[in-house]
């Protein structure tokens, strides 16, 4: 009896043992205590990094270490003209519908200077009844509106606190598309936030401000930018300010980022800036012309190489171009030995001058350069657009037939004016374009129907047969195009003439 109980006693302890192991090894069952449990206990990381990719890194860490504390949050309380105003219908409360709506936004500055001025766009404080800025170290300040510029989107606003972090100016000048760029600010209500990007263009010009004196020369980047951004900071990897956030591509509908923000270069901003601090206005200069950019047609019909410069169309009246030997047609190559190719790159640096200074322009006339001085004029209110005359007017009423003529190959019909038709469009001489089929090359350089023809190659045009001439002698070229409206406006195009 007792070799039978230790016979079963023994093979209780076996069955014991197997069933043990069958739980720790292959089910699962018994899970180890917190004490045994190692996790993330292997040192080797997955790759090492070279010393230049720690440097690279470090350098977006620090950016964003030094540069935060600069970069404020801007709350605005704004009125505009009742919804409700005129409505006839009666609320179920007393409601005066003469009193301003008021609206709550917001958006992003930059302190500019240790006592408290902030740089930030126009329209996040445009309208504003009540301004307050949130600091980095959590304090929250009234602020007050020193000067704001429409024409660029800019504006400074001042706080009353001394030893304030501000942020140190770049050139944006020697931005590079390509560059590394960070942007700063808070987006959708979020504070303090970092994204980086590149520069992906330079130049930009988005046609945002709705006036003709309007100055866009936007940085365009990746850097993601959100509503809430606008004033924010875009600095470079070495954390210098190179531009002022301000615009976003968005889809249309949600108004949120969809790959690009655009940047007002800090260069502009910054004499921007000391003018609204200085004067509380900007002491804008002005050259007086009306210019556009030079296409490839145009470029071969007055002799340049290449499409560069800035076409003037028409020359101020009363302006600083116009007190000094600069012709509509003339082709502004650079200003200050600075190169321009598109006209908001010339309008870039001249808004940075302020009036009464003197600036050089290299011009391009007849196929030889010429340099010439102005010095720029505050803008007149009154100023006309209105072409400044290079000579007088021939006599051409004994020249004028009634001949229409058509140029199947340009999509163009023109015809002979009467001397009333002339009186008509102020004119003393040129011929009336009649016709420009859809999608010629006429209408490709916006040649439009009902205008005049006054000028080929500088050539004063009295009747279709000289311009048939002067278009059968071109064949193969171009050919320099100056066109006038019946409200005055005038404008030159190049147009080539196919062999």
């Amino acid at each position: 009896m007792k070799s039978k109980g230790f016979i079963g006693t023994l093979s209780l302890v076996a069955v014991g043992i197997v069933f043990g192991a069958i739980l720790v090894s292959g089910f699962g069952w018994v899970r180890p205590s917190l004490a045994e449990v190692k996790i993330g206990e292997n040192d080797d990381p997955l790759t090492v990094l070279s010393p230049e990719a720690i440097s690279f890194n470090n350098a977006f860490i620090d950016v964003a270490e030094k540069v935060t504390p600069s970069i404020v949050q801007i709350t605005v309380v704004s009125s505009r003209e009742n919804p409700h105003k005129g409505f006839d219908f009666k609320l179920p409360f007393p409601f005066d519908d003469n009193q301003p709506f008021e609206q709550k936004g917001g958006g992003s500055g930059v302190i500019i200077s240790d006592d408290g001025y902030i740089l930030t766009n126009n329209h996040v404080v445009a309208n504003a009844s009540k301004v307050s800025v949130g600091l980095f170290d959590k304090r929250q300040l009234d602020a007050t509106v020193v000067g704001t510029d429409p024409l660029t989107d800019l504006a400074v606003i001042k706080v009353e606190a001394d030893d304030l972090p501000s942020s140190n100016f770049g050139n944006s000048d020697d931005v590079k598309v390509g560059q590394w760029v960070m942007a700063i600010g808070n987006p959708l209500a979020l504070s303090s936030t970092v994204t980086a990007g590149i520069v992906s263009a330079k130049g930009r010009n988005l046609r945002l401000i709705r006036d003709s004196y309007g100055v866009e020369n936007f940085i365009q980047t990746d850097a993601a930018i959100n509503p809430g951004n606008s004033g924010g900071a875009l600095v470079d990897l070495r954390g210098s300010l190179i531009g002022i956030n301000t615009a976003i591509a968005t889809d249309g509908m949600t108004s949120r980022y969809i790959g690009y923000g655009f940047a007002i270069p800090i260069n502009l901003a910054k004499s921007v800036a000391e003018d609204l601090i200085a004067y509380g206005e900007v002491n804008r200069g002005y050259i007086g012309v009306q210019i556009e950019e030079v296409d490839a047609a145009t470029a071969k019909a007055v002799g340049l190489d290449r499409p560069t410069g800035v076409l003037i169309q028409d020359v101020v009246e009363n302006g600083a171009a116009s007190k000094t030997d600069i012709k509509s047609g003339d082709i502004i190559l650079k200003v200050d030995d600075k190169e321009v190719r598109q006209p908001n790159e010339l309008q870039s640096y001249i808004a940075s001058k302020r009036a009464g200074t003197e600036v050089r322009l290299n011009l391009f006339r007849e196929g030889k350069e010429i340099e010439r001085y102005v010095t720029l004029k505050a803008r007149d209110e009154a100023a006309k657009i209105e072409p400044v005359l290079n000579n007088e007017p021939e006599d051409v009423d004994s020249k004028m037939k009634m001949d229409i003529v058509s140029f199947d190959d340009l999509g163009l019909t023109v015809k002979n004016m009467t001397s009333g038709e002339l009186k008509e469009y102020d004119l003393e001489n040129g011929i009336l374009i009649s016709e420009v089929k859809k999608y010629g090359k006429a209408d490709d350089q916006r040649l439009i129907t009902g205008t005049v023809i006054t000028e080929v190659n500088r050539i004063k045009i009295n009747d279709v047969n000289q311009f048939e001439d002067l278009v059968e002698n071109s064949k193969g070229e171009a050919i320099l195009i100056k066109y006038a409206g019946k409200d005055g406006f005038q404008r030159f195009v190049g147009l080539e003439i196919p062999k």
